[in-house]
Parts: structure tokens; sequence; C-alpha cells
């Protein structure tokens, strides 16, 4: 049996390319819209890609479906329920598809999306029952998927605890292989652990140890933000194939495109163009925070060279960012000078600044300096446009100095006085002894 693994860092989404080498035959479930990373290891392999398999329409990145199907005519299975405009064939509760001595068993697993399957993978030469299972976004390392992206939130948790006790039947040494890890947005809990087994998730994970009440009251509670560009990934995903895209090339002129700057903070703060946005490819989440912060327009990329570029490109594409005019050296005359802490505290005391804390509400909730306020750095630009900061001049400021850094250049780029907090943040303020605020759960503070 051959069985790959691919993990998207980025944006913390798996996919997988299963199959059996003697027969030379493979199917890729859940790819990327970068499919190069299945070509080069079948290629390696010896084998020949017989089928796109998908467990939903996704919500936070562009499927490599697409590709494969116009590229390469690799024919895409998807359940009916997604709606799918794109030709495919379609999968139905235990529907199997034979490649080679391997049998993928699909699993109507609806919760997160009504159209879900998880699929069961057996090895005919082990025996005939499943030796692991492709759970997509249901069940996780330690989390199970949220289930409020495409139905009412509670019909969506009914459905999904019947859909996790589904697959805990399936045997506690059947190894599972979830199609995020940490890092991704439908889930709030998961780990960054790459697999685990049915036995080990009965054991530790709450959504297979509470009872339904309990299970659908803690499903409506709060979820992590919603993937940026849900709405529009979704509608590619479900449509026309989505092909390959032009090589990117570099411009002189760009327009009124709006200037992504993917250069490390550091260096954006030294020098930039004037407008320009801050998301640093060498980040975490960088198309994440990209597709949260960036207005919907054509987009030119400042990077540091052309390798900085394509790899940033790559990950817009990811999440649906297609509408790129091309890459420019970045640099400027434009120059940030980033406040320290100790500097934080003289402002704070002089209140002639507006101090941001822009994490997340859990995070702030479990402390954050008095005085301050909070928005999270992916809503610092719809603020901006509708007037809802501060005349003040701006700190933002958060755990490390990371999304500080987003915030201040998006504030900047809407021409609002904004400095970051960079390299640091609250962890550096409250090891120095500054005074940390939290609220209980209650709501009052402490």
């Amino acid at each position: 049996m051959l069985f790959k693994q691919f993990v998207d860092d980025d944006l913390g989404c798996a996919s997988y390319l299963v199959g059996d080498e003697h027969a030379g035959l493979a199917v890729v479930v859940d790819p990327a819209y970068r499919i190069e990373p299945y070509l080069e290891e079948a290629e390696r392999r010896g084998v020949r890609l017989t089928a796109v398999l998908e467990t939903h329409t996704h919500a936070d990145h562009v499927s490599g479906h697409g590709r494969l199907a116009l590229e390469h005519g690799v024919p895409v299975h998807v359940h009916p329920a997604a709606g799918a405009a794109f030709p495919h064939e379609e999968l139905a509760d235990g529907t199997e598809l034979v490649v080679g001595d391997v049998v993928i068993r699909a699993v109507h697993t609806p919760g997160h999306r009504p159209e879900h399957c998880a699929f069961a993978v057996i090895d005919r030469t082990r025996g005939e029952e499943p030796w692991l299972v492709l759970t997509g976004d249901s069940l996780f390392v330690g989390d199970a998927a949220r289930p409020d992206l495409a139905i009412e939130a509670r019909d969506g948790a009914e459905d999904l605890f019947q859909s996790l006790h589904r697959l805990a039947d399936l045997g506690d040494g059947v190894e599972v292989y979830p199609g995020h890890v940490a890092g991704s947005l439908c889930g709030a809990a998961m780990s960054s652990k790459a697999s685990t087994t049915v036995g080990f998730e009965r054991r530790y994970n709450h959504a297979l140890l509470e009872d339904h009440d309990e299970f659908v009251g803690l499903a409506l509670g709060p979820q992590p933000p919603r993937p940026p560009n849900m709405e529009r990934i979704v509608e590619r995903n479900r449509g026309a194939f989505v092909g390959a895209q032009p090589p990117l090339a570099r411009i002189e002129d760009a327009g009124d495109a709006v200037a992504l700057d993917v250069r490390p903070a550091r260096a954006f703060t030294d020098g930039h163009r004037r407008g320009a946005v801050n998301v640093p490819v060498s980040g975490s989440s960088f198309a994440t925070k990209a597709a949260f912060v960036l207005p919907d327009r054509t987009v030119v990329v400042h990077a540091g060279d052309e390798e900085e570029a394509t790899r940033a490109v790559r990950s817009l594409h990811a999440v649906g960012i297609f509408d790129i005019a091309g890459w420019q050296p970045g640099g400027g005359d434009e120059r940030v000078e980033p406040v320290s802490i100790e500097e934080l505290e003289q402002l704070l005391a002089s209140g002639a600044i507006e101090v941001l804390d822009v994490r997340e509400a859990d995070e702030r909730d479990a402390g954050f300096i008095p005085g301050t306020d909070h928005m999270p750095y992916r809503n610092v630009r719809q603020a901006a446009e509708n007037g809802l900061v501060s005349a003040k001049p701006v700190v933002t400021i958060c755990e490390s100095g990371a999304r500080a850094a987003v915030a201040a250049s998006v504030l900047r780029a809407a021409g609002i006085d904004a400095r970051p907090v960079l390299g640091t943040g609250i962890a550096e303020w409250r090891a120095r002894g500054g005074e940390v605020a939290s609220f209980r759960r209650c709501g009052g503070t402490a």
C-alpha cells in the first residue's frame, strides 16, 4: 500500500496520496491548489493518478481538483450534497473505489458540511477491515470540526455528533488521519500532531467523551473566526474547474493595485512604499492573515527577491487571491519606528496615544494591559475605513509583535499614524512586572 500525507504548514491543511505501488495506481484526497507535490510523488513512486476524492467542499482553501482534472484528466469524486457544478462522479455512503489491492470506502459523515465524507482505507493484503481512516473535517486529533460554516450551527452539531460516533465504531486500532492540524480555522483545540488512532481519541478527545446535549451545547458556543474569503472559496470549489494561473512577472507600473509587502517586519519598518500593507511570508499563517487584511482589489507583491514573491503568490492562490498584477522589489522611503516596552509605558502614562491590543478575544481576556482597547488585527482595515479608530496616534500590540506589525501597516495604509510594538509584546510587559488585568468567564474583571 502506498500512503503519503502532505501538510500545508501555513494553512494547517492535510491532503493524501493513497494507492497500490504494485498495481501502479493511486488517488489524491483533498488536494491543495498547488498540485506539483502529488505529481512529483506519483512519478517517483511510478504510479498513475486515477481519481481525486473530496471529503467536502472546502471553505478555507482552493482545491487542486480543477487543475488535476484540466491538466491531467483525473476524474473528481464528491458526495451529491455538495451541489458541485463541475463534472464529477458521485460518492454515496458505502461507495468503494478499488485501487489495486487497496479499497477506499466512503463513509458519509455530515456535520461540518452536509456532503462531508470520511474515507476508510482497506489494504486487502492485510485483511478486510479498515487499516486507517481519512476523516477530513470531522474528527481531528484532540478536537472535532466546527459545525457552523454551511448550515445552522445546531443542525450541523446534531449531524456531527452522530458522525463522530460512527467513526469511533470503526475500532480502536484504526489510524486517524485528519484534513486539518493546528493552524486551521476549522477547529479550535486541534493538535499539531499529524495522526492519531480511534482508540486514543475515544479515550481523550472531549468531542467523543461528551454526551449529546453537552456536545451540542459546546458546539453552539464561541468558534474561531470564519475563514477569510469563505464564500468566494466555496463557490470556486464547487463551481467550474479552476485551472493554473499565469506565471508571476516583475512589473514596473502597478497602477492602483494595493501593495502587499511580504518581507520581514523589520525590513518593512526600515523602508517601504507609502500605502503598502506588510504581511511577512516568512511568518505563520501568512495566507490567512493576508486574506483577512487585504481589500478586494488587484494586488502587487513587494518582496526581497523573485523567490520570495513566488512563494507568497503560491500561498495567496491557496486562499483564492488570484487578481495579482505581478511583483516588485520591496523597499521605499517611508519608515516606521517600532515602539519598545519601555516607550510604551511612557506613552501610556502620557495619555497621548491609543493602544490597540490586536489579539483574539480569548487571548486578551486571559490578560491585557489596563487602559488599552481591543480590536483583532483582522478587523482593523474595516474599522479604519469606517472611522472607528481614534484620531490619536495608535500603538498596536499583541503577544510577540507579529500581528501588531500587520495591524500597524494596515492602519498606516489607511492614513492613520500607527506604530507597532515589534518583536515582543504582552509577554514581555508581564515579565517586566507591568500591570495586567483579565476578564472572568462571567464577564467581570479581575
